[in-house]
């Protein structure tokens, strides 16, 4: 279902960056991994039947999975939702439900249906289990064995791949490599957190990067904070797009604009970096990839 996906090299300025290319699962987002083992595990306690509260990549990863693993699954998405990505997941064989204006409207609903229907909610970024599968990305890494991690960047939204992340790093002794948490500057709800000290919710998602838009991220992210050195790196929205535009010119890849926040580390904010000569950078991908929009 997910797979090991190529880890490349780029060298600019004295340092080489690895890039984990999930942008490549066959999902085309990093979200696959996660959707997989929560997906199975519930068909392992003899459910059959998903719940999934997401308009975007985790509700498509999500459609993805059940399909391969023959399972049921509805996906409640909000009118934000675009029509162009509600086909998508039908596409897959989910039953698409649109309910709220936003995705906390569209999550209660679906927390109410899952019970209803006697199915498994898969919560988008909230869960011990999808967080084990994202920790599979830093196991392919470890495995590799070709190089030592200076630092490790990343986006955030609601904190899943973060989690997930950190929990593969700790895991395999990298407890002393800082981690990036790149937003945009209208949906820096982890940002926020940091400072405030605590998961605050911040009013509103003002940013091109949508697939970043989590009013308030999750508390074990915040947790991780205290724990293991993580570092706000916050960018604008052209500086994300102009780093989506430079990563397709090198790579020939189009990622959306939540995944150009963290290559701005290597495109525009390289002096965040300081001495750090290898950087292991999570290219999370997305579905969400607007030719005109990135243009």
């Amino acid at each position: 279902m997910y797979t090991n996906t190529p880890l490349l090299r780029h060298s600019l300025n004295g340092k080489t960056f690895h890039l984990k290319m999930d942008c490549w699962q066959p999902s085309g987002s990093f979200k696959l991994r996660g959707m997989t083992h929560l997906a199975s595990f519930h068909k392992a306690q003899g459910i059959n039947k998903l719940v999934s509260s997401s308009g975007g990549n985790a509700g498509y990863s999500a459609a993805w999975a059940a399909r391969e693993l023959e399972m049921e699954i509805t996906v409640v998405v909000p009118q934000s939702t675009p029509k162009a990505v509600q086909d998508r997941i039908a596409l897959l064989g989910a039953e698409v439900m649109v309910k709220g204006a936003i995705w906390e409207e569209a999550h209660a609903f679906a927390t109410e249906y899952a019970a209803e229907q006697q199915g498994a909610l898969v919560h988008p970024f909230e869960h011990p289990i999808l967080w084990e599968g994202h920790s599979t990305l830093v196991e392919e890494v470890a495995g590799s064995g070709q190089f030592a991690v200076d630092a490790l960047v990343l986006a955030v939204g609601g904190g899943g791949l973060l989690n997930g992340v950190l929990l593969g790093m700790h895991k395999h002794g990298w407890q002393d490599v800082p981690v990036y948490a790149a937003e945009t500057a209208g949906a820096a709800s982890y940002a926020a957190a940091l400072e405030a000290g605590r998961p605050v919710r911040i009013p509103a998602i003002n940013s091109i990067a949508k697939s970043l838009g989590a009013n308030q991220v999750s508390d074990t992210a915040f947790q991780w904070s205290q724990k293991h050195d993580i570092r706000s790196l916050v960018v604008s929205d052209e500086e994300a797009l102009t780093s989506c535009r430079r990563f397709a010119d090198d790579f020939r890849t189009l990622v959306e604009p939540a995944c150009g926040a963290a290559l701005s580390a290597i495109y525009l904010r390289q002096e965040v970096l300081g001495d750090a000569k290898n950087v292991l950078v999570v290219v999370c991908g997305g579905i969400g990839v607007d030719l005109g929009i990135i243009c």
